[in-house]
């Protein structure tokens, strides 16, 4: 026989304490008041194993956790380690291939191209650890950029590389007149007295005094572009374009040897040496023009002369305070 619950009530009259069957109403209440105190004493155990103590599962959470963070501060500092990487690839890139070819550095706006668009990082905000993953995301994809962008420039450093051989053909690279023909070098590249004026002038060249009829050649390969004659100012004057932003000029010949679209190559005879021209004495006006300026010839004699014989040169050049022309 299942076992019956009772509760005990004092009766006034018989003055005695009475046992009575409990009701439903008086299990009812019995068992709520039972589950409410387990129900305290499992919400205490839970409070109290969660703040005090950890399970398996955290404590594999928490290493994991560990880990990641710091996974990532090292990432972040392999992101900066690499960024200076790329920053001294990109100054050599510009310092010294591109010197070597002399082509213009890369543009600092390809170089640094910036990011347009919405917040593309939104995705990843709203987290406990949202800061260090968007620095590390932003670092990455700068870090990106940046690598496309010096690819792009190592393409065409790698076009010049290539086309190097016919760049070297092309410089103007030896003297228009053989040394041994020349009289003198009769006046070099800035301020000189002109001849005929009387007045100090900037002289664009240098002169090349030498018998007439002596042998003028081309100083690099290229195409004339121009072969003609006035009775002034240049006289008989050829004009040659080389590519890679080079021209050069040759004044007041007796007589020119090419025509205008000819090709030529270097060291071939292209005209005489005369004074055609506003001229006071046989000589050869000679230019070189780069990039539409006109600059000093006697910067690209580097394959004809000696370190020695460049010197004297240059000494020569700057002996001179009357130019020919």
């Amino acid at each position: 026989m299942a076992k019956r619950f009772h509760k005990f009530r004092f009766n006034e009259r018989t003055l005695q304490m009475e046992e009575l069957p409990f009701a439903l109403r008086d299990y009812l209440l019995f068992g709520f008041k039972r589950l409410l105190f387990f129900s305290f004493i499992a919400a205490g155990s839970i409070v109290v194993f969660d703040r005090y103590f950890e399970s398996p599962t955290d404590r594999v959470r928490e290493r994991e956790l560990g880990f990641l963070e710091s996974e990532v501060g090292r990432m972040g500092n392999d992101l900066t380690d690499m960024a200076v990487i790329l920053e001294d690839i990109s100054r050599r890139d510009d310092a010294i291939y591109r010197a070597i070819f002399g082509t213009d550095p890369y543009p600092q706006h390809l170089r640094n191209p910036g990011i347009g668009g919405s917040d593309r990082m939104r995705n990843l905000r709203g987290y406990s650890h949202s800061e260090a993953v968007i620095s590390l995301e932003q670092a990455v994809s700068e870090l990106q950029r940046k690598l496309v962008a010096q690819s792009r420039s190592f393409d065409d450093v790698l076009d010049l590389a290539q086309n190097r051989t016919e760049m070297l053909q092309s410089i103007p690279a030896i003297q228009p007149v053989r040394n041994e023909d020349l009289r003198r070098m009769a006046s070099g590249y800035g301020y000189r007295i002109h001849p005929i004026y009387k007045v100090r002038k900037m002289h664009h060249g240098m002169d090349f005094a030498a018998p007439t009829g002596t042998e003028i050649f081309a100083t690099g390969d290229g195409e004339v572009v121009l072969s003609k004659r006035l009775y002034n100012g240049f006289g008989r004057h050829v004009i040659i374009k080389h590519g890679f932003g080079y021209e050069t000029l040759y004044a007041h010949m007796s007589e020119t040897l090419v025509k205008k679209g000819q090709k030529v190559k270097r060291g071939e005879v292209i005209g005489l040496v005369g004074s055609t021209g506003t001229s006071s004495a046989p000589h050869l006006h000679y230019e070189v023009h780069k990039d539409g300026r006109k600059v000093n010839p006697a910067q690209y004699f580097f394959n004809d002369l000696s370190p020695e014989q460049y010197e004297q040169m240059l000494k020569k050049v700057e002996d001179s305070n009357q130019s020919f022309d």
